[in-house]
């Protein structure tokens, strides 16, 4: 498990420098779409507004952990996970100070279910079958298999029953924009496009934040958020790995890095004649250059990445499961499949050219990057591959049929999350809700197997041993050609803050996860 390292430690200046203001500025690249947890609103336990019945911690080496929030205490589950029992706290009050109990639970996870609130987080609780109020204060979930990695989808934030009345799909809730959760800090301010204030929630059970007030600037472009982190008009922001570093010797400012789940790959659409070819998957696997890649665009801050599944998983990494770079090896294989090089050196095969498109966001300089490495290794080896600015509303219809340069890892808290979805093929024919659930379309028996099997057993070993013969499959039938997993990179001022904890970050960044994810628990540096 990679830990959180600072790369550079500047000398606060002036003789107050490390005295504790008690707002910060941060400023992100995203915006949110909404605060409605049912719209999928920090389900990954992110959300300084909600709290779910668990909520992260983090061992000391960064790996991520669940422990009571909502909850009393851990759930009770029976003997093989389909029915999970949690006492409930009776000291919550919502922020409107209504009172939280079982109803709120039970109501929250039915509208997530209901398909008159057409929540997108509906397909990630399929498994559920009924939530049950066995008295004000204990809920059991009944599920209709078992699923180890239950315990995952309770950091989905509760919201008020009263609030969920009304079942209207999530986008015209008025959650969206007049949260009322239970958690560290309320909504006071969110004018659009320009930034979100949060106020210190004063009644919360778990104590009042010492951090009174977090206001965060929207600003998606990278070079205008490292120019007014220069600038001084921020306390901290994400950045992408080349920008981070020029703070390396900036006085009094931390360049700090988070591990993650979070990968960048190229989708292999299998309904194409190229991508769908498994030798043409097969050799763009082994002709890329992933350590290039991570030195020349990450700045170092990544690992390469073969499988979904990152060495941050522990025992359930197979370290085995890799593409040696080899484009020699590359080469042969197209050779002996029948894909022979033209005259200007691109491959074709039964009158098919090697050829296809690479989709990426034109607001993601990292994905633009790695794209352009990506098309220098294919060309390489006779494929030709054309790289495109795709807005986000153009690039999802266009998913079967192009290949996409995205991420994943959305829950690095188990296995189960991390590749369900990514690879199983109940999840192949294309959902326009959910277009991005399997994009490859990809289909394969035996890791449909191992993925039941992990997903259903609830004996460690046999979990380690179905995810690494995921992995073992995967390698000799590539659904992507994975590059790389990102180690996440912020850059932070020194304000006198203490209890900053390393965590291993999913797919989702920005200033709701880095340094800030626990910005709840800081207090005052005292030394």
């Amino acid at each position: 498990m990679t830990a959180l390292f600072v790369t550079s430690c500047g000398d606060p200046s002036g003789d107050d420098a490390n005295a504790p203001d008690d707002e910060l500025v941060l400023a992100d690249s995203f915006e949110p779409e909404g605060f409605n947890p049912i719209g999928g609103h920090g389900e990954d336990g992110s959300s300084k507004i909600y709290d779910g019945l668990l909520r992260l911690t983090a061992d000391a080496d960064g790996t991520p952990a669940l422990e009571p929030a909502l909850a009393a205490d851990m759930p009770e589950v029976n003997d093989d996970a389909t029915e999970w029992t949690v006492r409930l706290r009776d000291d919550v009050r919502f922020h409107d100070d209504s009172r939280f109990d079982a109803d709120d639970v039970v109501a929250t996870f039915e509208a997530v279910l209901d398909p008159e609130y057409a929540s997108p987080l509906a397909t990630a609780y399929a498994m559920l079958d009924e939530v049950e109020k066995v008295d004000e204060h204990t809920v059991r979930f009944h599920l209709a298999s078992p699923y180890a990695a239950f315990d995952t989808r309770m950091l989905l934030g509760i919201a008020p029953e009263e609030a969920l009345d009304d079942p209207v799909p999530v986008e015209e809730s008025a959650l969206n924009t007049e949260p009322i959760g239970t958690g560290p800090y309320e909504l006071a301010e969110w004018r659009r496009g320009e930034q979100v204030v949060l106020e210190a929630n004063d009644d919360y059970w778990g104590g009042a934040p010492e951090v009174r007030r977090l206001t965060v600037a929207i600003a998606p472009d990278d070079n205008t958020r490292a120019q007014r982190m220069q600038a001084g008009d921020f306390d901290g922001a994400w950045l992408p790995p080349k920008l981070a570093e020029t703070f390396d010797e900036v006085d009094g400012v931390d360049v700090v890095t988070y591990p993650s789940a979070d990968w960048r790959g190229v989708t292999m659409p299998s309904g194409h004649p190229v991508t769908g070819d498994r030798d043409i998957r097969e050799a763009l696997n082994l002709a890329v250059d992933r350590e290039s890649m991570i030195d020349a665009v990450l700045a170092g801050y990544g690992v390469p990445a073969y499988t979904p599944i990152p060495e941050v998983f522990g025992e359930y990494h197979d370290p085995g499961a890799v593409f040696e770079h080899d484009p020699e090896a590359a080469r042969r294989l197209l050779d002996e499949a029948g894909w022979t090089e033209g005259d200007d050196g691109v491959r074709e095969k039964d009158g098919v050219r090697a050829e296809f498109t690479l989709m990426y966001f034109p607001d993601e300089t990292i994905r633009r990057d790695l794209g352009q490495a990506f098309v220098s290794d294919a060309r390489g080896i006779g494929i030709e591959v054309s790289l495109e600015a795709v807005d986000r509303t153009e690039f999802r219809p266009r998913i079967p049929d192009d290949a996409g340069m995205l991420g994943g890892g959305e829950f690095p808290f188990d296995p189960d999350p991390q590749v369900y979805t990514a690879l199983h093929s109940q999840y192949a024919d294309y959902d326009e809700t959910n277009p991005f659930l399997n994009p490859s379309a990809y289909r394969n028996d035996a890791v449909d197997d191992a993925l039941d099997r992990g997903r259903n057993s609830v004996d460690d070993e046999r979990r380690v041993e179905s995810y690494r013969e995921v992995q073992q499959e995967y390698v000799d039938d590539p659904a992507y050609v994975m590059l790389a997993f990102l180690d996440h990179t912020y850059v932070m001022r020194d304000r006198g803050w203490a209890g900053m904890r390393p965590i291993v970050e999913p797919h989702a960044h920005g200033v709701s996860w880095g340094p800030w994810w626990n910005v709840a628990d800081w207090h005052a540096d005292d030394e």
